[in-house]
């Protein structure tokens, strides 16, 4: 495990004491203590639920308090709105970049905020001064003038750190802000804070990554259920202690154990193909196997799903259920074989955030649930319900709307509604990503009693260990097309086997 960093830390920047908030009667923070150091990287972690963005929201103005206490740079101070909050030192680096394409960085980092010069126009040299500066003193090389839509995710996130620094931030809040980056794209991202924190910033990190929390972080504090059950230095504490402090419980094995034997083939896709994407993709899927597809970041993995479900126009491809040729003409014909794909973007196109769990859950099989034409919405609630007992959804309210769900309740509602579907073939793109621990112990678990009981899974994840832990088999994709067929049911499948599949040029792997 790499040892935390080894930041001094300075005088006390953030004291939060006693910190209280409630929701209709639900006690969402109980008596909360928080502790924030300038020139320090300060994790906070919990399980989805725990409080984590409550209290993020209250320190940074977007919601008040109940009832406790803030000293932020020495000043008692109650935010009424997050304009007071900036105004003050506070910034907060979402997960969902708001980020402007068509227009310039610099456009993007002054926005609603522009320098002007004496007759009150835009000064926009002094804005581009102002952020190469700002960039100089990440050690980042970003053009201020380039459209920010042409810049890599991971260029894109740093822009977003910008817009902190350009408003003299004290203290930033970073909320999973490596969800959608590449290795190489957190690598730098982690430089940039350790540069950050080194200038005597005080800093958030908010992950469900324990792996990134040991690296980048000096302290660690989590939250479970509301409460603050612990904070440690980073450097002396354990992965097994931290998980035990978010679950309440030990997880002595994060991934469960693989199913004794995998049937017969159950589905064939054969020369699969999509225009600039995906070429001559041929695999096998067995009854009760997991497949894992793993590859870097725009090797064509999610892109040959959707041209097999023809979500994304294919240019070519030829599919076989049970030995017999099918059709996959739409994502519905595809559904009407058992063919069930949950996609990566939960908000984009997996679930109807503004609609509760029971017509999110029933929304692939309301032909099967209606009576008479009509919702059988007795049916409807009583599948949600089990799926909210089984997953452990929270709240236990079937009527919650999505969007009053954390992120990773929200995937459980997404994994909740492909299983409604009864799939024969289920394909699973990240079906962990921004989940807890926790969460994704119950998810893998699921997964794996899906499998042995027939079902066939291909999984697919930018998180190595997920699929080497997870998967039966591994295709390795590069390119567009897969490059490896690597067996994985005794689990010795290690992580350089696949990177070495997944970079591999012209015959020599690196």
């Amino acid at each position: 495990m790499p040892c935390a960093p080894s930041g001094s830390g300075g005088r006390a920047m953030l004291q939060a004491t006693g910190i209280n908030k409630s929701f209709f009667g639900n006690r969402v923070l109980e008596d909360v203590n928080f502790d924030v150091k300038a020139g320090q990287v300060h994790a906070l972690i919990g399980e989805n639920g725990a409080g984590k963005s409550t209290l993020v929201n209250i320190l940074s103005g977007n919601l008040q308090r109940d009832t406790g206490k803030v000293v932020f740079d020495g000043d008692t101070v109650s935010f009424d709105n997050p304009l007071e909050a900036m105004s003050a030192g506070i910034s907060v680096v979402h997960q969902e970049l708001s980020i402007v394409p068509q227009a310039t960085v610099a456009e993007n980092i002054f926005l609603r905020r522009e320098i002007t010069n004496r007759f009150g126009f835009n000064d926009w040299n002094a804005m581009y001064a102002r952020c190469q500066a700002v960039f100089d003193r990440m050690q980042v090389d970003i053009n201020p003038r380039a459209l920010a839509g042409s810049l890599s995710i991971g260029m894109q996130q740093l822009v977003e750190v910008a817009k902190s620094v350009v408003l003299n931030a004290k203290l930033i809040f970073m909320d999973e802000p490596t969800s959608s980056l590449s290795e190489k794209e957190i690598d730098e991202l982690f430089q940039v804070v350790r540069d950050l924190r080194d200038s005597g910033l005080a800093i958030v990190f908010i992950s469900h990554k324990l792996n990134e929390l040991f690296e980048i972080s000096d302290h660690v504090t989590v939250l479970r259920d509301g409460r603050n059950v612990g904070t440690r230095l980073t450097a002396e504490a354990s992965s097994d202690e931290i998980i035990s402090l978010m679950v309440g419980r030990s997880l002595s094995k994060l991934y469960p154990e693989r199913s004794a034997s995998v049937g017969d083939v159950v589905f064939s896709c054969r020369d699969l193909a999509l225009f600039g994407a995906v070429k001559d993709v041929n695999f096998d899927l067995r009854r009760g196997e997991i497949l894992g597809m793993a590859g870097l970041i725009g090797a064509g993995r999610t892109e040959a799903m959707l041209a097999l479900i023809n979500a994304r126009k294919r240019a070519s491809g030829r599919f076989e259920l049970n030995g017999k040729p099918i059709e996959l003409n739409s994502p519905h014909e595809a559904l009407g074989h058992g063919i069930v794909y949950l996609s990566e973007d939960r908000k984009g196109s997996g679930l109807f955030l503004d609609y509760d769990m029971v017509l999110n859950v029933s929304s692939c099989v309301l032909d099967r649930e209606a009576r008479f034409g009509m919702e059988n919405r007795k049916a409807m609630r009583e599948a949600t319900w089990r799926y909210v007992t089984e997953m452990d959804i929270r709240p236990k309210r079937p009527s919650a709307t999505i969007l009053s769900l954390s992120g990773g309740n929200q995937q459980k509602i997404l994994l909740a509604k492909s299983l409604n579907a009864d799939p024969k073939v289920l394909i699973v793109d990240e079906p962990t990503r921004g989940v807890d621990v926790g969460a994704k112990a119950q998810i893998h678990k699921k997964l794996r009693e899906l499998a042995n009981a027939g079902c066939s899974i291909i999984l697919i994840s930018s998180e190595l260990p997920e699929v080497l832990g997870m998967s039966d088999r591994v295709l390795v994709f590069r390119s567009g097309t897969v490059v490896a067929d690597l067996d994985n049911k005794a689990g010795v499948l290690t992580q350089e086997d696949v990177m070495n599949a997944a970079v591999e040029l012209e015959g020599l792997a690196v």
